[in-house]
């Protein structure tokens, strides 16, 4: 009788949200203490928007389902119709948000070209309306750090000192989109501390290389999340006994952090696999854990990711013979291994 081969497990580098909670994230859901988060009596929930804001230097956090929940209340909170946001052309909030700041806040966008997502205070500063009834009036600057388009590229912290200091003598907001700015954090060094002083709000992703399994906090001053509070509710965001899943949030802050740099350290890894492959044309430098590359067009993209596929490989298009590799807390070295012999395989 046939002994049947155990298939190897899949490997998923679609993206970092498809991490799954470790056995001890789990422990910790499990012991948490909760109560109805809407009466504001959930104790977890205080401990993980408390932790958050201090660790990067401002007042209050706001658990909310999504990154994209903070990002769009957070522009809701800072805008008004008839008002206008500048960010990156390839910016989550504008491209990846279903139209959520024409639709939440009525406002317009203005999009600047950036350096693989990272835009300048000079350019910000030639963005700002003038005072003109046919225009929008200029609220708001949204910044993303990582930048996903861009490659998973960081800002250096001079570039958002300066940035701020623009905004700051226009009389604009500044919102920071940080769905993985402890990746940024990480790779460049800066501390997380330093950060609310260059940005009024700030949204914090849980879900993606930290590994929780759901869950973003915006934070910002004490009157600001207590106004977003409102917004949060109208959008139905509103939890109870939403403790369970800010103690995966705490435990990913208080463990996965410093993780981050062998999420790093093995893009780098699978850029220098990619460059020796014939069928690759370009590959992006990896700053953090996101591996951007473009194929020949001899290679075509759906062929690729089809071969991919039947080795248990899962990777995502990014546009025409565009490639992303998102390397997380479920890829270990041995996968990365068996990823660099597929690759291999696929030139000869």
């Amino acid at each position: 009788m046939a002994v049947e081969t155990p298939a190897l497990p899949v490997i998923d580098l679609r993206s970092d949200t498809v991490t799954r909670p470790t056995p001890a994230m789990l422990a910790a859901m499990w012991a948490a203490p909760v109560g109805d988060d809407v009466y504001e009596e959930d104790p977890t929930v205080r401990r993980l928007e408390e932790a958050a804001a201090a660790r990067f230097g401002l007042e209050a956090g706001l658990f909310c389902p999504s990154g994209t929940m903070t990002n769009q209340i957070a522009i809701k909170a800072h805008t008004e119709p008839l008002s206008e946001v500048i960010c990156e052309q390839t910016a989550h909030v504008y491209l990846w948000e279903v139209g959520g700041i024409a639709f939440h806040s009525g406002a317009s966008v203005a999009l600047l070209p950036g350096n693989r997502g990272r835009l300048t205070a000079a350019q910000v500063e030639g963005a700002i309306r003038a005072e003109n009834v046919h225009y929008p009036t200029t609220r708001l600057v949204c910044l993303e750090n990582t930048h996903n388009r861009g490659g998973g590229s960081c800002y250096a912290l001079e570039d958002l000192q300066t940035i701020s200091e623009v905004a700051k003598k226009h009389g604009l907001a500044r919102h920071l989109d940080g769905a993985r700015i402890f990746n940024a954090l990480v790779a460049t060094g800066q501390r997380s501390e330093d950060y609310g002083q260059y940005f009024d709000s700030i949204s914090v992703c849980l879900s993606k290389g930290l590994g929780a399994p759901v869950g973003s906090v915006l934070l910002g001053s004490k009157a600001f999340i207590q106004k977003c509070k409102r917004i949060r509710k109208v959008m139905g965001g509103g939890w109870r006994q939403a403790g369970y899943l800010a103690a995966a949030g705490l435990y990913a802050l208080e463990n996965h952090v410093d993780r981050l740099a062998d999420d790093h350290r093995r893009a780098t890894q699978l850029a220098t696999t990619l460059r020796q492959q014939p069928y690759v044309a370009e590959v992006l430098n990896p700053e953090t854990n996101l591996v951007i590359f473009r194929l020949h067009d001899v290679q075509p993209a759906a062929g690729f990711l089809a071969t991919l596929e039947a080795q248990g490989i899962r990777a995502s298009s990014f546009g025409p013979q565009w490639i992303r590799f998102v390397t997380h807390l479920d890829v270990d070295d041995a996968m990365v291994a068996r990823i660099e012999a597929v690759l291999a395989g696929m030139g000869e």
